[in-house]
């Protein structure tokens, strides 16, 4: 995060808590759900010092109340930030949240609200989780592992990949400018034809 501070990136997501991890182990679950208590709330003055605006997206269900309260507050403290937005996905699934925004428009729709005739992308993007933020540029998958795992479904369509063998815990700065160093050699055609560079 600080280092995405220093390199000037304006939205970060990390997966936290995906709505498929309930099926680990309790004890496991319980050691994860700690741990992002301790984060949320051991991190809030480096939040501040760095003009970071914490925002959380996934579903609340499930979530102990005491942790639900940690993160509220860190939310609550850092909303007047202006810097890098951190995106927290917590009990996040892209599926769940593409149904959420399905059931949402119905809803306007069946209201009367909405016409089927005007739902294009943009009115989709405007009832996910992570409405008001741009779609990533960029996915850094740890741990080797060759899938996106329900990460955000409908914002990624055009992100690009970047895999390393390390896992989570060890990836530092170095990793993450050497995937902004790829990241920055890659011609981005979003379904067109490469354009020389002028």
């Amino acid at each position: 995060m600080e280092e995405c501070v220093r390199l000037g990136i304006e939205y970060l997501t990390l997966y936290c808590l995906s709505s498929e991890n309930w099926k680990r182990p309790k004890s496991e679950l319980d050691f994860l759900l700690r741990l992002l208590e301790q984060y949320i709330v051991e991190e809030r003055q480096t939040f501040l010092e760095n003009n970071v605006r914490v925002v959380v997206i996934g579903k609340r269900e499930g979530i102990p109340s005491h942790v639900q309260r940690e993160i509220d507050k860190t939310v609550e403290m850092t909303a007047d930030q202006t810097g890098l937005c951190l995106c927290l996905a917590v009990n996040y699934g892209g599926r769940a949240e593409i149904l959420d925004a399905v059931r949402a428009i119905a809803a306007k729709v069946a209201e009367g609200q909405l016409s089927p005739n005007d739902i294009d992308e943009a009115t989709f993007s405007a009832h996910l989780y992570t409405a008001g933020m741009p779609d990533p540029d960029l996915l850094i998958r740890t741990a080797g592992e060759l899938r996106v795992s329900n990460f955000l479904l409908w914002q990624i369509s055009y992100a690009e990949l970047w895999v390393t063998d390390v896992c989570w815990p060890d990836f530092d700065e170095n990793l993450l400018r050497q995937a902004i160093r790829d990241y920055a050699r890659r011609v981005r055609r979003f379904g067109g034809l490469a354009v020389s560079p002028s």
